[in-house]
């Protein structure tokens, strides 16, 4: 080999690419032939600006946590949001090819939804840009049938990524890649179809060394991990959502073209163009933006002063369910108190009771299922509860059952003005699924069927739709001009 200050070309080359370590933009301007005639790349200056933007925000990160090789640091979790075509099969052989050259022993798992989404474009672009980089022959590359893999052929077990379909049945070839002087990391492509039990295994990978958890893919689904990237975790995450017209390569012909025949605002659009979660994912029973705007009611006592009020309980005595009670007046509503799942039937109707005094509540509703203890002590104690059959007969013609009946109120609640008081329940109400029969009654998903989806069991959100069980009037006559408790010790603005 040529020698250069004693030193041969591939020791030059393994000098530069590591001081690139904390540098991934750098890094990817110096790997790869840009506006070099005779390549694939010789009509580009650098990768495009959204992309230019997600290398030079993971590069502040990398610094910030100043991995030293021993200690642990926290994984870094990216997500991106987009519509078609932005380059996100570029970006993520960029990535991969990133990782691998700066950190030895650093061990990777890639996923997509489907093995062809898997091998053809997440796998097929990873071969085109590892024959541009400048380093790409120091691994070697697999897509054979079961065999999809990148690795450095001196250490093929522990200097490598591999890709994987992600069935849940296969959830443990996510599990901790044992990385910890180095980088353990995944890297998702078109994660919304990824199921949430994949996602759980790979947090458990990312407790040692230097991780990364990446993930991309068009919203397509308005529930999952993916879209709760930007909701219940957004805390965690570094979040982007990439507008297919603001890329160089996407057709705006075509983007034009769906917008007139759409419109900006359809979800159609936001999923395609706009890389936007939509109102609704397509079963979905309660649209997000009803939620959403729920979260920003801001309720006077004024507003709420002349309607009954409604406690709804919605009892857990097993599993990983909460007992949960809440209350609701006219358009407003605020959990009362959440508890660890409990078969002490008297401690809980003296809660119950406790929230009946206090409120001087119209009428209290509790779940057939599990509450027919409690509402045996509550007669002996002089107390007027209603058990509400969640399968039972239905007075809304549309749904089949009496829970079905309860959550379209609550919808249609929502949709008027309703008030909701925390993300959590936002998150529940719009978390159920639903399907229609062939004598065209709706069936709202039951809480099995939302377990077997790894969704959490919505009893918040149950215990609200409770408050809609049956019609209740407000009981002024026995309290005569008296200001109710509801009115004075509750405040609608908290």
């Amino acid at each position: 080999m040529e020698k250069h200050s004693d030193k041969t070309a591939e020791e030059i080359l393994a000098e530069d690419i590591g001081s690139f370590f904390d540098d991934p933009y750098g890094w990817v301007m110096y790997a790869f032939p840009w506006g070099e005639p005779g390549t694939a790349l010789e009509d580009y200056d650098g990768p495009d600006q959204w992309q230019t933007e997600f290398l030079q925000s993971w590069g502040e990160a990398i610094r910030e946590r100043d991995f030293n090789g021993v200690d642990p640091v926290d994984a870094y979790l990216d997500a991106t949001a987009s519509g078609h075509g932005i380059g996100k099969s570029a970006l993520s052989s960029m990535v991969i090819l990133f990782i691998m050259s700066t950190r030895p022993f650093s061990r990777g798992v890639v996923t997509a939804n489907t093995s062809d989404q898997l091998r053809t474009k997440t796998w097929g672009e990873l071969a085109k840009w590892r024959a541009l980089c400048i380093c790409g022959h120091w691994f070697s590359y697999n897509n054979g049938k079961g065999n999809m893999n990148l690795y450095h052929p001196s250490y093929k077990d522990t200097w490598r990524v591999d890709a994987q379909v992600c069935r849940e049945e296969n959830s443990e070839a996510f599990a901790g890649l044992h990385a910890a002087n180095s980088s353990p990391w995944y890297l998702f492509d078109e994660a919304s179809a990824v199921p949430d039990k994949i996602w759980e295994v790979a947090e458990g990978g990312l407790t040692d060394g230097e991780p990364f958890h990446f993930v991309f893919g068009n919203p397509t689904r308005n529930t999952g991990r993916f879209r709760e990237c930007w909701r219940k975790f957004k805390h965690r995450w570094n979040t982007r959502q990439v507008d297919s017209r603001k890329a160089r390569m996407t057709n705006k012909k075509k983007i034009e073209d769906w917008k007139s025949d759409y419109g900006e605002d359809s979800d159609f659009f936001k999923v395609r163009v706009r890389g936007v979660f939509p109102s609704a994912g397509s079963l979905q029973f309660i649209p997000t933006d009803y939620a959403d705007s729920a979260l920003k009611v801001v309720m006077t006592e004024d507003a709420v002063r002349h309607a009954p009020v409604i406690i709804g309980v919605d009892p857990a005595y097993s599993g990983e369910d909460e007992f949960v009670i809440y209350l609701r007046q006219g358009f407003f509503s605020k959990m009362l108190g959440k508890y660890e799942k409990s078969d002490d039937d008297v401690l809980m109707a003296k809660v119950i009771s406790g929230f009946e005094d206090k409120y001087e509540a119209d009428a209290v509703f509790i779940d057939f299922g599990y509450g027919t203890g409690i509402k045996s002590i509550g007669d002996t104690w002089g107390r007027s509860w209603q058990l509400v059959p969640f399968g039972g007969k239905s007075n809304d013609p549309q749904m089949l059952n009496k829970r079905g009946e309860m959550w379209n109120a609550m919808k249609n609640w929502l949709r008027d003005g309703g008030q909701l008081d925390s993300q959590e329940i936002a998150d529940e109400v719009t978390a159920p699924e639903y399907k229609v029969r062939l004598d065209g009654k709706i069936v709202l998903e039951s809480k099995d069927e939302m377990k077997k989806r790894g969704v959490p069991s919505p009893n918040r959100a149950d215990a609200l739709a409770l408050t809609f069980a049956y019609p209740v009037l407000k009981n002024s006559q026995m309290r005569g001009q008296q200001v109710s408790k509801a009115e004075t010790e509750y405040d609608p603005y908290s």
